[in-house]
């Protein structure tokens, strides 16, 4: 059965659940929320569909250049950049492999200084995860404003903080934009320097313009991320709040407010709002009105399926768990989701999922080296009783500075494996002093006793 299909028993379950006041229950839960001025959106938020329309009137133009003139590159590239703007306001990750395939052609009719196409490719291999290639485009390209915040991102996910934080420092220097600002910040959060993050993503918010509203939703999902890890839930749902406002249906911010409601239930099971919240934003997620699958289709699904088992419904948990990881192993061979696919199978943990998340986390350590793949092939490791390897992963994902709670607790539940009582306590402390509220209520919605450590 279609995944988008309206009448799916996913859905059906959700709407069975919920009941008919399933939309008031969650228009209500959120208006009630006050957003901090601070974080408040100065400027009018773009009607719905108005984004993508916009692109798809720029798509249609680029298209009639090339029906005029068949052999013009430069109009094939400006093309495959907005395919890829569309792929990046939707989620439909078709969009990327049309984009990918418009730079190619852009190439072959313009195949010397072609800057424009060469960046699509180097994003478009970013997306698929493809880090060391992009790298290698990146590194053919002059160092301009365009190219210097996509070296920072893949030095990132190559685990190369110095030179992300000197590429990042660059691009701030020459542009101080919201994008610029906001990838600064990720470098200051893989460090550890909390200060430099927090003045970076404040700073980011100060700079945005009315035209870039998807970034600047984007933006306040990572603050309130970082609010999350801190325990400052409050922070963080009003940040998640007003990105939501930005853009309704913007899948980060839904996805990581559905994540915040599961630690509150989880921490008070005795209070139903919070669980009626998460499934309410679930509930928002899947019934959109979209036809194509999006890159964030697999994160939402394993969220209900963790929500579902919390409930004690097994049978309906699996058969979510299955569709999430159907969706991600035909996205595998073109978009590379072995991370997001082991961790689904040490979430589910049936059978040879052990295993199988295992070889995943070997495969995907050899082209991304940020924390969470490090810590993912941790847990993988602890699974299967490595544990030496598993504390040898463990200490290469901590190896940034980075102050994750999440990490730290792994960490602990190594230690503790391995019977260092000490390590493991200091490690326990470590978590305390990050995230002082971090319970079991934390750990239920991160995944942590079975090898997840947060959603992208």
């Amino acid at each position: 059965m279609s995944l988008f299909n309206r009448s799916s028993p996913r859905k059906l379950w959700l709407i069975a659940l919920l009941g008919i006041g399933s939309s008031i229950a969650l228009t209500t839960l959120l208006s009630a929320q006050r957003t901090n001025s601070v974080w408040k959106y100065r400027f009018e938020r773009p009607p719905v569909g108005s984004i993508t329309t916009n692109i798809q009137q720029e798509i249609a133009f680029h298209q009639r250049i090339i029906q005029q003139q068949p052999t013009t590159g430069l109009a094939r590239a400006a093309l495959a950049q907005n395919y890829l703007k569309m792929a990046r306001a939707t989620g439909d990750s078709s969009w990327y492999l049309l984009a990918q395939q418009t730079a190619e052609q852009s190439l072959v009719h313009l195949p010397f200084e072609n800057y424009g196409a060469m960046l699509v490719l180097a994003k478009v291999a970013v997306s698929k995860h493809e880090f060391t290639q992009a790298l290698a485009l990146l590194k053919q390209l002059p160092p301009r404003a365009e190219s210097l915040p996509l070296l920072t991102t893949t030095h990132l996910a190559l685990g190369d903080v110095t030179t992300a934080q000197k590429t990042a420092d660059t691009s701030v220097r020459q542009l101080p934009t919201l994008g610029n600002l906001a990838l600064r910040a990720l470098v200051g959060v893989a460090r550890g320097n909390d200060t430099a993050a927090m003045r970076d993503f404040q700073a980011a918010i100060a700079a945005e313009e009315p035209d870039e509203a998807g970034s600047s939703a984007w933006v306040r999902t990572l603050l309130g991320r970082l609010y999350y890890k801190r325990g400052q839930l409050q922070q963080a749902e009003e940040l998640y709040q007003s990105a939501l406002e930005i853009l309704p249906q913007y899948p980060p911010a839904l996805l990581n407010m559905a994540e915040l409601s599961v630690r509150r239930w989880q921490a008070d099971p005795t209070q139903t709002q919070d669980r009626q919240q998460a499934i309410a934003l679930y509930d928002r997620f899947f019934l959109t009105d979209r036809q194509s699958p999006t890159v964030y289709d697999h994160a939402a699904l394993r969220g209900l399926a963790r929500v579902q088992r919390l409930q004690g419904d097994v049978t309906t948990a699996d058969r979510t768990w299955e569709q999430a990881a159907s969706r991600l192993q035909s996205d595998l061979t073109d978009f590379g989701h072995r991370r997001e696919l082991a961790q689904l199978f040490m979430d589910r943990g049936q059978g040879s999922d052990k295993s199988a998340a295992l070889t995943l986390m070997q495969a995907e350590i050899k082209i991304r080296q940020d924390p969470e793949t490090w810590d993912t092939l941790a847990a993988a490791h602890l699974q299967m009783g490595q544990l030496e390897q598993a504390q040898t992963a463990m200490e290469m994902a901590l190896k940034s500075g980075i102050r994750d709670p999440g990490l730290f607790d792994r960490a602990a539940a190594i230690a503790a494996a391995r019977g260092q009582s000490a390590q493991a306590q200091m490690y326990r402390a470590r978590v305390k002093s990050i995230d002082p509220t971090f319970d079991a209520g934390a750990r239920q919605a991160l995944g942590l006793g079975v090898g997840l450590s947060g959603l992208n």
